[in-house]
């Protein structure tokens, strides 16, 4: 089994056992470092990254992870708080590779669109996505959504019932190093914070419609800003 799935059933345990705590405060500022909150990013990371290749719309996914986690400062209870929004990062279009036309099942003459975003809940970048869509497989109202508006793109594209396949999945964050069970984590001076780097993991993924047919392709990079909500404190 590889170490990607190994952590991902071990993280799903672990979550499962957190989940049973019931602190009465909440840490505030950084995560404090230490073998627990370790094992506590580890648990969440696997466990959203887990949620995100099974889903069909990483957008609603992260909406989810957005409220359930208070990322927009608001009340869990405000669903409007929750709200996934892209904002467009103008620049250079990143032209598609063969493979990617190949995958999209488009020829090299077949217009296809650029749009890069940044996926945020309230202030917080929870994902950084590059797209390449197929304009004419898309309706009218669609296509001008996505060039006007900074609705995210699988909220754009919802009348198309799409679901996704993912082809490649990287995790780029380990928050606990290979090895740790048989090794002892270093001394920590108190109140050292836990360094988080920005980027957690990745997916690339084609995008369908309920016929079948391709239409848009990702590659998503999932933020540090995921876990920007405090700790319980035991």
């Amino acid at each position: 089994m590889a170490r990607a799935q190994r952590m991902m059933i071990f993280a799903g345990v672990v979550s499962a056992a957190l989940a049973t705590l019931a602190p009465a405060q909440a840490e505030t500022g950084p995560w404090p470092d230490g073998f627990l909150t370790r094992l506590e990013a580890l648990a969440l990371v696997q466990t959203l990254n887990a949620e995100l290749l099974a889903s069909r719309s990483a957008t609603l996914t992260l909406e989810k992870w957005c409220g359930e986690h208070r990322l927009a400062g608001a009340d869990a209870a405000n669903a409007d708080a929750a709200k996934i929004v892209a904002r467009l990062i103008r620049g250079e279009a990143k032209p598609a590779s063969a493979e990617q036309r190949q995958r999209l099942e488009v020829g090299p003459d077949e217009q296809l669109k650029y749009r890069r975003v940044q996926l945020l809940c309230g202030e917080n970048i929870l994902s950084e996505a590059d797209n390449w869509y197929v304009p004419s497989r898309l309706s009218a109202e669609m296509n001008r959504v996505l060039e006007t508006t900074d609705t995210p793109f699988g909220k754009a594209v919802l009348e198309l019932k799409p679901y996704r396949q993912t082809f490649a999945a990287n995790v780029l964050w380990w928050p606990l190093a290979q090895g740790w069970e048989n090794q002892l984590m270093p001394a920590l001076a108190k109140g050292d914070a836990m360094v988080i780097p920005d980027a957690l993991f990745e997916h690339r993924a084609v995008l369908y419609t309920k016929a079948r047919q391709p239409f848009s392709e990702v590659h998503e990079v999932y933020q540090r800003q995921l876990l920007a909500f405090p700790l319980p404190r035991r």
